[in-house]
């Protein structure tokens, strides 16, 4: 067993699965528990006041978007976000037609709403993607069909950190609707992964619908919005009272959403700084091990346009990727094997099959996500023990397979 270091450093790599809160996203909150308390939807100033500052989170998060403040649905994360897209568009709109696009490396919040779909009676196009992830337009531009009302393809990647080409499938969406004097498909992007790097126009991608989460941008968990386009008919799923424009009832948690405008504020003014500079950390990294453990492969696109910043996924050949995050954790490193969904699965990643890899390589991969406190001394750190780690377990691995 390699030794441990006197003094075990912590090292959190697993910022794709959640980040922590951001101190200014605390500090917007704290009022909003004990004093600016009231229901937002009673008629005494402690309501008014509440209400004051829900509209005004509203305001802030719509234009950030490039959206209006009765484009947004708050609810209770993205998986929330994404469920009321898909179920709302389907079940609002199944007289137009029952055929549904999206890829087969969506999240399971996208994926798992979709096959419930399918036992209903919906028919779905599931996208094929190339090695890196990427979806082909030609290929979407084939499965679009005269009753096809809903498109739903994620942004990025939240495993192998893939940008998919959301403007190119929306301007084809756009063509679409022209050419066939239809107000179908809508569009709907999981945009969870990339609201901390990358812009969120709506108008520039096109989208009709999209999901964003707060604590994978440094804000509070359980908290998440939907954007949903003027004049688009969605079936609530959550009934009981007349919040968020009767699309989602229940009392408005106001200090989650005051935190979740702070902070989805601080990522879209500040996104390009560390997307920089996060850039030249995660290829630092990659040389790093490149250089120092033989036989591995970067999972997904190169580091660049195409991949988000923060993203390294490596298969580790001739080890299992579990064993792996189970012996760096000793050390106080923390990173995942995909999905932090899906963690208790001992399925390969369905992301990295549909990529191509087979069984045992995609059961090999690691998922390192860099984040705002990510320096290069946690890389050296990291790449102290990794490499001996890696040795150690495929020894193993050998003696195990005589």
């Amino acid at each position: 067993m390699i030794p441990k270091p006197n003094k075990i450093k912590e090292v959190y790599l697993d910022h794709a699965a959640t980040t922590y809160t951001d101190k200014q996203v605390v500090d917007t909150m704290l009022p909003y528990f004990t004093e600016i308390y009231g229901n937002p939807s009673a008629l005494y100033h402690k309501g008014i006041e509440a209400n004051g500052a829900l509209n005004e989170a509203r305001r802030t998060a719509s234009k950030l978007i490039g959206a209006l403040p009765e484009n947004i649905i708050f609810t209770a994360g993205g998986s929330e976000s994404d469920n009321l897209a898909i179920y709302g568009i389907a079940q609002a709109h199944s007289d137009k037609g029952k055929h549904i696009i999206t890829t087969a490396i969506e999240h399971h919040a996208v994926l798992h709403p979709i096959h419930d779909l399918e036992k209903q009676g919906y028919e779905v196009t599931y996208l094929k993607v190339n090695a890196e992830g990427f979806v082909n337009i030609n290929d979407f531009k084939k499965a679009l069909r005269p009753d096809t009302i809903l498109v739903t393809i994620m942004y990025a990647n939240n495993e192998v950190g893939t940008i998919e080409p959301i403007s190119d499938i929306g301007r084809e969406i756009l063509k679409h609707r022209k050419d066939n004097n239809t107000s179908y498909p809508y569009f709907h992007t999981d945009a969870c992964q990339a609201a901390e790097y990358l812009s969120l126009d709506v108008e520039k991608l096109h989208v009709d619908l999209m999901t964003i989460n707060g604590s994978k941008i440094y804000g509070p968990k359980g908290i998440g919005m939907l954007y949903v386009r003027r004049g688009i008919r969605i079936k609530p799923q959550v009934l009981g009272g007349s919040q968020e424009r009767k699309m989602r009832a229940g009392t408005e948690n106001v200090p989650a959403i005051m935190g979740l405008a702070k902070a989805l504020e601080i990522a879209q003014q500040h996104g390009q700084k560390e997307n920089d500079r996060l850039i030249k950390l995660t290829n630092y990294f990659l040389k790093e091990l490149e250089e120092k453990i033989p036989k591995i492969k970067l999972n997904g696109p190169p580091i660049g346009e195409g991949r988000l910043a923060n993203n390294l996924n490596i298969a580790f050949d001739g080890i299992e990727g579990e064993a792996l995050l189970l012996y760096l954790d000793e050390y106080g490193i923390m990173c995942s094997n995909g999905s932090a969904c899906t963690s208790e699965s001992v399925e390969p990643s369905h992301v990295l099959t549909e990529m191509g890899l087979d069984t045992k390589l995609a059961q090999s991969s690691v998922r390192f996500t860099l984040g705002r406190t990510t320096e290069k001394d946690d890389i050296d750190y990291v790449m102290k023990y990794l490499p001996d780690v890696v040795k150690e377990l495929r020894e193993i691995n050998k003696i195990n397979s005589k």
